[in-house]
């Protein structure tokens, strides 16, 4: 595909610098991996040559053949046709080192609660090692109850969610990392399949954007699956119902973490009596709360 001289200058460089201009003239939207258009360029440029997404800066200067950049090219002209997320496009996503399928039956994986997750949620969890169950509610593509059970080796993970779709994505994510013994997906409705199970932990990225939101949502957004997002007049609808039914599949001294978006002021006002506490992630805290089933 590429030699070590550039020639004529098409290499890597032109060709993600050209990529970032038509992404930002097109007016794509960014969210689903990326935040802006060097990095949504570079993640479709080097899978359309087959180099590694993660190493750009040693690429840069490798010259393209023509059958490649027009191979780029094309890729980034359907990411501009379709406004589908480069995710769907590639079948990709990923949450730091990790890497998961996704297709349209399920969100792109963007949780903060990954950073949780490796971060093994201390303080909250004084021995991670001894992490027996862990429930990962509306797991979508299975990517937090995967990551659950990579932070916590001795953990069995339950994967929930009512998409059938959604889990058939969930299957093939936890074959590929070999953890079927230790993660179940199972389909529910929230708990509702899961009378009589407890946990450790329990942990959600449920859908949370509220009715006014979801009107105007970008093109990209809307590809995703409409119920992996919306979640009633106030994006809190899915939370409610967690808050109301977690205590019962907490075990003593276990751990609820769940993801809100930018709904915390309405979360708090809502139930204003619970010691909610909001750690510290990548976009500032106030995203996730974290309580104890005590708490509830």
């Amino acid at each position: 595909m590429a030699r070590t001289v550039p020639e004529k200058g098409l290499n890597v460089r032109a060709l993600v610098l050209d990529a970032a201009q038509r992404l930002e003239h097109a007016g794509v939207s960014f969210g689903h991996g990326t935040t802006n258009a060097i990095d949504e360029a570079a993640w479709l440029v080097l899978h359309s040559l087959g180099l590694p997404v993660s190493e750009l800066g040693p690429h840069l200067d490798l010259a393209v053949d023509a059958a490649h950049a027009r191979r780029a090219n094309a890729l980034i002209a359907r990411r501009i046709r379709t406004r589908k997320p480069a995710a769907y496009l590639l079948k990709e996503a990923w949450l730091g080192p990790h890497r998961f399928h996704v297709d349209e039956h399920v969100i792109v994986p963007r949780s903060f609660i990954a950073e949780l997750l490796r971060a093994r949620l201390v303080p909250w969890i004084a021995k991670p090692a001894r992490l027996g169950a862990v429930l990962d509610l509306c797991t979508g593509s299975g990517c937090l109850a995967i990551l659950a059970a990579l932070a916590f080796p001795k953990a069995k993970v339950d994967a929930a969610d009512l998409s059938p779709e959604a889990l058939a994505v969930a299957r093939k994510n936890v074959a590929a990392y070999r953890l079927g013994a230790r993660v179940r997906p199972v389909q529910s409705d929230l708990f509702t399949a899961l009378a009589g199970r407890s946990y450790d932990l329990i942990v959600s990225n449920p859908p949370y954007v509220k009715a006014a939101s979801m009107r105007s949502l970008p093109e990209e957004y809307r590809r995703e699956p409409e119920m992996a997002l919306a979640s009633g007049a106030d994006g809190l609808l899915h939370t409610r119902a967690i808050l109301r039914q977690a205590r019962r599949h907490l075990n003593p001294g276990g751990l609820l973490v769940v993801e809100i978006g930018h709904n915390r002021k309405a979360l708090e006002r809502a139930f204003a009596k619970l010691p909610f506490q909001w750690p510290e992630v990548s976009a500032g805290a106030g995203f996730v709360f974290v309580l104890r089933r005590e708490d509830l």
